[in-house]
Order: C-alpha cells, then structure tokens, then sequence
C-alpha cells in the first residue's frame, strides 16, 4: 500500500475555519447534510421549541394547582399542631385555678398560671409567624408560576420567537461560517478520494498530501510575467518513474466554462514551474543518472465534468483512470532515489 503523508489541505484549512468559529464537526458530510438540511434543521428547532413550551405551560398549570393545595395543607397542619399545644396548656392553667390552699400555695400556682399564659400567647406568635414567613416564601414561588403561566397564555408566539431566537441565531451563524467553507469542504472531498484512490498503489510510491514550500527570494515566472513567493499543491506522487504533480478539482461542465478555461490549467503550470526550481535549485540530491532530470508530471484529477479539451504537459484524469496512469511509465528512480525525494520534501515544506 502506498505510504501517505499529512492531511489534505482543504481539510486543514476546513478545521481551522471551524475552529475558529467554535464550531465542532464529526465529519464532512455532517457539514453537507446540515447545509442540505439547513431549512428543515432550522424549522424543527422552532417546533421543538413550540413543545418545550407548550410542556412548561403544562407543568405550570399543574404547579399552580399543587402549590395552591400545598399552602391550604401546611396552614392547616401548623394551625392544627399550634392549637394541639395550646390546648393543653389551657388544660393546666384549667387545673390551677378554684384551686383551695394556703396564700403561699396561691402565689405559686399563680405564677405557673402566668408562665402558661405566656407560653400560649407565644405559641400563638409562633404560629402565626411560621405561617407568615412560610406563605410568603412559597406565594413568590405561587406567584412566579402564575406570572408565567399568564405570559405563556397571552403571548405563546411571542414567547416561542423570543426563547428560540438565540439558538436561531446561533444556527445562522453556524450556516453562513460553513456557507464561507463550502468550496474547501467540495474540495476536501475530492482531495480525500484521491489519496483513498492512490493509497491502493504499492509501497513503491510515496504520497506527501498538502506539500507548501515558501522561497526565500521569489522567483519570476514568465509566461504570466509574475512572481512566484509560494507554492501550494494539493498531492506530491514519488512514484518509480518520478514525481507527479496532482491537482484535485469538482467541476461541474458550468463551472468548468466559468472558470475560463485557463486559470486551473495556469495554475498547475506555475505550480509545475516552482517545483521545478525547487527541485533544481533547493536540492542536495545526489543523482546517479548522469545529471538527468528528474521526471515531474502534471495531473488534474476531477471528481466531476471531464474536459474534451487536451493540453501539453498536463493530463486530465477522471478518478478510476488516475492510478492506471500513473503506472503506465516505466521505472527510473531507485528506492533510496526516492527516499531521497521524500526526505527532501518533508524537509523543506512549511
């Protein structure tokens, strides 16, 4: 199996995007299925919002009713436990009194009489503020529900616009960042089936996805009359019969025609150009062919409309003939020649 290294580069550029914009992702085709699915995402979460609220109204509802039972309850209960006290105490200021005995006997018994008359008075206090402070506590409860309950009754639509909007807005923005990608994640997927189509070659061929290479002084290129300060190519092929230089592309037959025909053809020429003097120039290889150059083809791979046209230097290639191709040249580097390459690049790249 061929040897792969580094992810592809739209995936890369991908989770950086996303990252950025703190959004988390299993997989590429979770991105397109929530693009495809953006309208009915974005629907179900306002029906599911309409449930929500309809269950809260519910247990609102229920709430009121319990809570309204559960004051009933408790007063009864601290009244009936108070009176229960009283009662009794009543019962010995009740035995205190007509009570025949001497005058230091009644000072006493009257001084009893007077601690229970104060007990009571105190348990009536007490009662009277253990149900003030408990209804208090539990009417703010009771009135919240209510308050709620009242709002959720009067403006239903409101409130479900109003509690949905946040997470809407959140589903926006996470649309419109991966809207921003889309051409990357299209691009991510057709780079990701290249390398699963080239990973099938022997391990005589050695794959470097992503290769980026800046040049310290850069370099004129003069079919375009520019200069070159860096290079990005999508896949770097050390095959047995040399370096192939592969360009992935989605075309569509319309986009295809919109691209102008020229531009992804310039654009591997000028990619094909700098790995050329990278080669050349930046190279300590040792070459044991007699000073040979090293062979570099140029490869666009599509994942989609495959052009009529035929162009120099460079082949088109639907994916099921990339690899047939790519075998079809005979041999002329060793192992440790392409090892070398391998080295090289991986050394190099930034």
């Amino acid at each position: 199996m061929c040897r792969v290294y580094n992810t592809v580069g739209s995936l890369t550029t991908i989770k950086m995007h996303l990252s950025q914009n703190r959004i988390n992702f299993d997989s590429l085709n979770d991105l397109i299925a929530f693009q495809n699915d953006y309208s009915a995402t974005r629907q179900q979460a306002i029906l599911n919002q309409r449930s929500t609220l309809l269950r809260e109204s519910e247990a609102l509802r229920i709430g009121v009713v319990q809570l309204e039972d559960e004051i009933k309850k408790c007063r009864s209960e601290i009244e009936q436990k108070s009176n229960l006290k009283i009662n009794n105490l009543k019962l010995q200021l009740d035995k205190l009194t007509g009570v025949n005995a001497n005058a230091l006997q009644m000072l006493t018994y009257k001084i009893r009489a007077l601690l229970i008359q104060v007990k009571i008075k105190y348990q009536q206090i007490l009662s009277e503020l253990i149900i003030y402070f408990w209804s208090r506590l539990v009417r703010k409860q009771l009135s919240r529900k209510r308050e709620r309950l009242k709002y959720l009754d009067s403006n239903f639509e409101e409130a479900v616009r109003k509690e949905i909007k946040v997470a809407l807005l959140n589903l926006d923005r996470k649309k419109r960042a991966i809207d921003d990608i889309s051409p990357s994640i299209y691009g991510a997927i057709g780079e990701q089936k290249v390398v699963k189509e080239l990973e099938q070659l022997s391990d005589e061929f050695i794959l470097i996805n992503d290769f980026t290479f800046s040049f310290t002084k850069a370099i004129y290129y003069s079919q375009t009359k520019e200069y070159i300060k860096s290079v990005q190519i999508d896949h770097l092929l050390i095959s047995p019969s040399g370096i192939f230089l592969i360009e992935t592309k989605n075309w569509t037959k319309q986009s295809w025609l919109n691209s102008g025909l020229r531009s992804p053809i310039q654009q591997i020429k000028r990619s094909s150009f700098a790995l050329f003097i990278i080669v050349s120039n930046y190279s300590n290889l040792t070459r044991q062919w007699s000073g040979s150059k090293i062979p570099i083809r140029n490869i666009i791979a599509t994942m989609g409309y495959l052009p009529t046209e035929e162009f120099q230097y460079l082949k088109i290639l639907p994916l099921d003939k990339l690899a047939g191709y790519i075998k079809y040249f005979k041999p002329s580097l060793s192992n440790q020649e392409r090892e070398n390459l391998v080295n090289f690049f991986l050394g190099i790249r930034t």
